[in-house]
């Protein structure tokens, strides 16, 4: 099996702009759809990130090493969150992130894995 990246975008302000009902209900459709990778077996790992004004940016410059706030890009989308996970073929990782768009309420790129190292 094929290993897949499932990347979440939501949108910047999601947390915001959604009331208490609302972001239980997403909290409890991200669940489930955890379960049903868990019980399918095609779960790897998941993690949700915090915000992109959190991140710190390594990079080398002129053979010095430098570290700037803030996101690589100044961008209005940002991935909030990822899956990696276990499928037959591309098709069947389309079909877990029809599932995970809906349950994320959010955008999801999939990307298949140029190998894996361990």
């Amino acid at each position: 099996m094929a290993h897949y990246l499932l990347s979440v975008y939501p949108p910047a302000d999601q947390e915001q702009t959604l009331d208490d009902a609302a972001l239980q209900k997403l909290g409890r459709d991200i669940d489930a759809l955890n379960e049903r990778l868990r019980t399918s077996g095609s779960f790897v790992f998941a993690g949700g990130l915090h915000q992109a004004s959190s991140a710190t940016v390594v990079r080398e410059r002129n053979g010095n090493v430098v570290t700037t706030d803030g996101p690589f890009l100044e961008v209005k989308e940002h991935v909030g969150g990822f899956y990696v996970i276990e499928a037959a073929d591309l098709d069947a990782a389309l079909a877990w992130a029809s599932q995970a768009t809906v349950a994320c309420q959010a955008p999801i790129e999939v990307r298949p894995f140029d190998g894996i190292v361990e």
